[in-house]
């Protein structure tokens, strides 16, 4: 047993964590805690002749992350914390949290770390992402929904009202004046609420994880696919692969989908398109989000991602700008270490290119 565990043997003899000790020399485990037969109900002394069954039980999409995880481990250049699934007899998923160090000991190099079971955690985190993801494109889809009647009944009212000018009622126009007023201020509420969720996600530190982008995006295309009767717009997902993994902020990089294709609804005509896509390269990511609608204007597309600039404009529907949103989603993607981009055409539309590293 090395010496740095038998200092501490009895505290981690009773810790819930399998806490592990890995020979690279003679690629054994020499030495694992009790919590290793309580977590997968293995025989300690076996541990050995054990792992390359519970090696085989990683989840297909983690197997050549958890190699490049090691490759690296063992020359002492990860630092992060490694989240992996293994698959039980019943396909049933348990995530684990591998915490391991490198430890150099002349010809005798060692690997240790702790292994924690998160299985009831991330089943809390990713449906708390889920129904974030389903959260963001539902406010994106009622800020059109419940925006657009407003802005009807607004602009009908006004027409009412100047063609009872030779009616000179009072009262009438107070009440014609306090439903125009009314409707423009709940109108400028629903934008501003959606606005501030968006703004509050650019003001926090990114919290990485390794996420599967066709999932997530899934998701929200499926949410806007069952609104197309009610806007109008046809939505679609094409992604590269079946399973495309990225390490990002997850509720940051949905809130910026969400914003571009809250963007492309506001500037796309009913009957229109609005075309989701990922594809992967050996280290990137590109997704984009493509309309055909009434594209940008050549003279303010240098300025698209400027703070408060004339590319600013009211949507198809009447929709405010803030100017603020493009300027965040460029600072979103930065911080990412990606790149954003677009191409337009007034009159045929414009796609939103974003680039972000795998970094997985």
């Amino acid at each position: 047993m090395p010496d740095h565990v038998v200092q501490f043997q009895h505290l981690i003899e009773e810790l819930p964590s399998v806490f592990f000790v890995y020979d690279l020399a003679s690629q054994r485990v020499t030495y694992v805690n009790p919590a290793y037969e309580r977590m997968w109900n293995g025989h300690r002394e076996q541990v050995n002749e054990e792992l390359p069954d519970l090696l085989a039980r990683l989840h297909p999409d983690d197997r050549d992350y958890a190699a490049d995880c090691f490759a690296r481990l063992s020359q002492g250049l990860l630092r992060e914390n490694v989240e992996l699934r293994l698959l039980g007899p019943g396909e049933e998923v348990q995530w684990l949290c591998v915490r391991a160090y490198y430890r150099p000991d002349n010809g005798h190099d060692t690997l240790s770390g702790f292994i924690d079971d998160i299985t009831v955690e991330k089943a809390y985190s990713q449906n708390a992402e889920k129904f974030n993801t389903k959260k963001n494109s539902t406010l994106e889809i009622l800020s059109h929904d419940l925006a657009g009647p407003l802005r009807l009944m607004q602009s009908m009212t006004g027409q009412l009202n100047q063609q009872l000018q030779e009616h000179p009622d009072p009262h009438l126009h107070e009440l014609l004046r306090v439903i125009m007023v009314t409707c423009g201020e709940s109108v400028d509420m629903i934008h501003d609420f959606v606005d501030n969720e968006f703004f509050e996600s650019s003001n926090v530190e990114l919290k990485r994880e390794r996420v599967n982008l066709v999932e997530r995006v899934g998701i929200m295309v499926d949410n806007y696919q069952r609104t197309e009767l009610t806007l109008g717009l046809t939505f679609s997902l094409e992604a590269s692969a079946a399973t495309i993994y990225a390490s990002i902020d997850e509720n940051k990089f949905m809130q910026v989908l969400n914003n571009l294709v809250g963007n492309a609804i506001k500037f796309t005509p009913a009957g229109g398109h609005i075309r989701v896509g990922l594809r992967e390269s050996a280290d990137h990511v590109l997704a984009t989000v493509a309309d055909d609608g009434i594209g940008i204007p050549t003279d303010v597309q240098g300025e698209l991602f400027e703070r408060f600039t004339r590319a600013r404009r009211p949507g198809l529907r009447g929709e405010k700008s803030t100017g603020l949103g493009m300027s965040i989603v460029r600072t979103i993607v930065l911080l990412h270490e990606g790149r954003i981009w677009f191409e337009s055409e007034e009159g045929e539309g414009t796609t939103f290119y974003i680039e972000v590293p795998k970094g997985v």
